[in-house]
């Protein structure tokens, strides 16, 4: 089974959910193809989402909602 991994685009606070009251954009088990949102990153009160770039299936997350992410870094493990 081949790993691929969601990066976070930008520094700033990670999330999960588009509001607190909503679903999460996705769980762990569910397959994504490219372009599928998987969070959102805040940074200064701006969002940006956090795209999937290939298909597979959310195996598991790397950070929680609400944990401060840098750049480039893994959010999300991706497996065939």
């Amino acid at each position: 089974m081949a790993e691929k991994t969601i990066k976070s685009p930008l520094p700033g606070t990670f999330w999960r959910r588009p509001n607190p009251t909503s679903d999460p954009f996705v769980a762990e088990g569910e397959a994504v193809e490219p372009g599928k949102v998987v969070g959102l990153v805040e940074i200064m009160k701006s969002f940006h989402e956090v795209r999937a770039e290939d298909s597979g299936v959310v195996e598991r997350f790397l950070v929680d909602s609400e944990d401060t992410v840098e750049a480039g870094q893994d959010v999300v493990v991706l497996t065939d």
